[in-house]
């Protein structure tokens, strides 16, 4: 747990670095926030990317002196509020708080967007949070091999739950899935919380939901944990292997949520709230207060989150395709 929480603190020293690495010279620094900033967030309130939002929201006002506010705009899988981002002032007034299905899934998911990735400019990777592999206890298996035994034996009876359809909850079942020859059937839910309770309820065996949300059903015995979808052991739950341990490093991932601005914004100001973000999330309060809510601070700035997430889209991009998947608003 150590060591890891001392990596978190080296790469957000590393983004500090990057961040003071290319300063504005002092005439083009711009000043901000000039007005009231919103980030904008695509989930309804109290979910885990609001949560993470108003932390950070309280922060940057403590932080700058500004007037921080999060406005919920929930709706097609974010592209709600990704739109209504790109249609207000290019002032750095309007952030969009993302989550990692929305930037990196919709793009192949949809036939059809009304906005582009170079629409907006990648600031911070600011929190992720692995997702953990479930059971319902009247699953016999208690570890993955287990797993990997007890379901050729159930062929064609089995169901795995999703917490939204064309997320990574989905795909990675849908990878699981292909990998174990299991023929289980879909099952999508609304939200984490629904699906938790399915599987808690035993309606469904089985599914890859977030760990938040999980951890405390877990630890009381509720669902068995087989596996985390990150790289490495979670804090939470020390006991559980990873994916890449059991063979499956293909299907690692981790849920994240980051901070973009609209492209069209001027450098100057650009630059400005990368700045104020990363310093943001190098404060030991907020780290301490987000890392209480199972999320890592990974603090991933600028171009280096950009390139992340371009290559994710990549990634994502293939499995939309082997799994034939089309959202629809």
């Amino acid at each position: 747990m150590h060591s890891i929480h001392r990596r978190q603190a080296c790469l957000c020293a590393a983004a500090l670095a990057a961040a003071a690495a290319f300063p504005l010279a002092a005439s083009a620094q711009a000043a901000w926030p000039t007005r009231t900033v919103t980030l904008v967030v695509p989930t309804s309130a109290g979910s885990a990317p609001d949560i993470y939002a108003r932390v950070l929201a309280e922060q940057l006002g403590r932080q700058t002196g500004g007037t921080f506010i999060v406005e919920n705009r929930v709706g097609a899988n974010g592209n709600v509020a990704i739109e209504y981002v790109l249609r207000g002032p290019d002032d750095g007034s309007l952030l969009f708080l993302g989550t990692q299905s929305i930037l990196t899934i919709n793009p192949s998911a949809y036939s059809q967007l009304r906005w582009k990735p170079s629409d907006l400019t990648p600031i911070i990777k600011g929190v992720a949070s692995p997702m953990v592999l479930v059971t319902h206890p009247s699953v016999p298996a208690r570890n993955f091999g287990e797993l990997r035994e007890w379901i050729p034996t159930q062929k064609g009876k089995l169901a795995y739950a999703s917490f939204s359809a064309g997320t990574p909850s989905h795909f990675l079942g849908y990878q699981l899935n292909e990998r174990l020859k299991a023929d289980m059937v879909h099952v999508a839910y609304k939200g984490s919380a629904p699906q938790v309770n399915d599987i808690l309820g035993g309606q469904v065996p089985l599914g890859f939901t977030q760990l938040a949300v999980a951890v405390a059903h877990i630890k009381a015995g509720k669902l068995n944990a087989l596996a985390v979808t990150g790289p490495e052991r979670d804090p939470a739950l020390p006991q559980v292997p990873t994916l890449a341990e059991l063979g499956l490093g293909e299907l690692s991932t981790a849920v994240w949520f980051g901070v973009l601005a609209p492209a069209a914004a001027p450098a100057p100001v650009k630059e400005a709230i990368l700045q104020a973000m990363v310093k943001a999330h190098a404060d030991p309060g907020v780290r301490a207060k987000l890392q209480a809510q199972n999320f890592s601070v990974p603090a991933e700035a600028g171009a280096a989150f950009g390139k992340s997430m371009a290559e994710e889209t990549v990634r994502w991009a293939g499995i939309v395709k082997a799994t034939g998947f089309r959202a629809v608003d």
